[in-house]
Formats: structure tokens, C-alpha cells, sequence
């Protein structure tokens, strides 16, 4: 008799553990996440800029420094993989236009000079070594990300973008032009000789 007591209790708080577990939460059985997520807007700016081409690099970038002599222990090397989107166009914010309705003329000053817009790029580390006497801090890579913008910035400018942004500027005036002239309009553009690129 005693034997089926035993097992009896023994099922009876089987049962009751296992009813505790699914109906009572304990705290130290729930994983807790704590999520705080603040975002706030720093300003907002008007901006009349028309981006006419943009160009995609992949660059590698291979760094590396030292003290005195180029050994492993006093050497510090990363290869950093760039991907930048390159943005160039036309800041229209000294763009003059005048209206003459009785004749019937839209006057248009002649296009901005090509200018860099923006710059949005991406690092991707692919090998960093650091010796035991020269190491990376956050400083470095701050330094190592505005190096590889710089890199990219001057790969920028002196490939084709900037004369296919101008050409691809002078198309949009033509089709203006043509617009224009098909609403029983005259647009007249102020030409100029040479354009040179400015950055940000």
C-alpha cells in the first residue's frame, strides 16, 4: 500500500510542477528585452539641387602605418573594401528664370557649374591587423573613414561623371526648350563657355 502512495505522490507532484511551469510565469523562466529608441530631427533644409548622373565604385583600400621600422610588432594594416554611390548635378539655388508674358519669353540663366553632390559609401573590413605595440582605436577608424571618402571623392572627379552630368544637364534644357516652345513659348538660355566642377 505504501509502495502505490509513493508513486502516486510522486505523479501527483509531477503533475503539479508541470502546472506550475505552464500557468504561473516565473520571472527568472521569461527572457526580458528592454528596447529604448530615441530619434530625433536636428533640422530640415530646402534644397533645390537636380542630381543629372550617378556613379557606383568599389574600391580596395590598403592602409597601413608603423613606428620606425616595418615590422609586425609595431605595424598596424587594414584592406577596407569601399562601395560608394556618387551623386553629381547641378545646384539650382542661383539658377535665375524671369517671365515677359506680353512676349511671350521665358529667360533662363545658363545652367550652374557641375557640382558634387553627395557621396553615400560603405566599408567593409576585410583584414585588420594590429601589433603589439601599434594598435586601432575608434579614432583611427574615424580617420580610416574619411580617408576612404576622400579617396573616393577624388576618383569621382576625375573620371567622366562630371562631363556626363554637363551633357546630360544640357539635354534637360533642351527638352525644357522644347516644351516650351510647344506651349507657344520662346525660351531663351544665357550660354556660357566652360564648366568646371565644385565640390560640397
Amino acid at each position: 500500500m505504501k509502495k502505490f502512495f509513493w508513486i502516486f505522490a510522486f505523479i501527483a507532484v509531477f503533475v503539479f510542477g508541470f502546472w506550475v511551469a505552464q500557468n504561473l510565469r516565473l520571472p527568472f523562466f521569461e527572457k526580458v528585452q528592454q528596447e529604448d529608441s530615441q530619434v530625433l530631427l536636428d533640422r530640415i533644409e530646402e534644397v533645390t539641387k537636380l542630381i543629372t548622373v550617378q556613379g557606383y565604385f568599389s574600391e580596395i583600400y590598403d592602409y597601413k602605418d608603423y613606428y620606425g621600422y616595418d615590422w609586425s610588432i609595431f605595424r598596424k594594416k587594414a584592406l577596407i573594401r569601399v562601395k560608394a554611390k556618387v551623386s553629381m548635378g547641378f545646384d539650382l539655388e542661383s539658377l535665375d528664370l524671369e517671365v515677359i508674358p506680353d512676349r511671350k519669353v521665358i529667360r533662363l540663366s545658363a545652367l550652374p557649374e557641375v557640382k558634387l553632390i553627395s557621396i553615400d559609401h560603405d566599408l567593409d573590413y576585410y583584414d585588420i591587423s594590429e601589433g603589439t605595440f601599434n594598435s586601432f582605436n575608434n579614432e583611427d577608424l574615424n580617420d580610416l573613414n574619411k580617408k576612404a571618402k576622400s579617396y573616393i571623392e577624388q576618383v569621382a572627379l576625375q573620371s567622366d561623371l562630371p562631363a556626363r552630368a554637363a551633357k546630360k544637364g544640357s539635354e534637360m534644357l533642351e527638352t525644357l526648350s522644347f516644351l516650351v516652345e510647344g506651349a507657344g513659348w520662346t525660351l531663351e538660355v544665357k550660354e556660357i563657355d566652360s564648366r568646371s566642377v565644385l565640390r560640397n
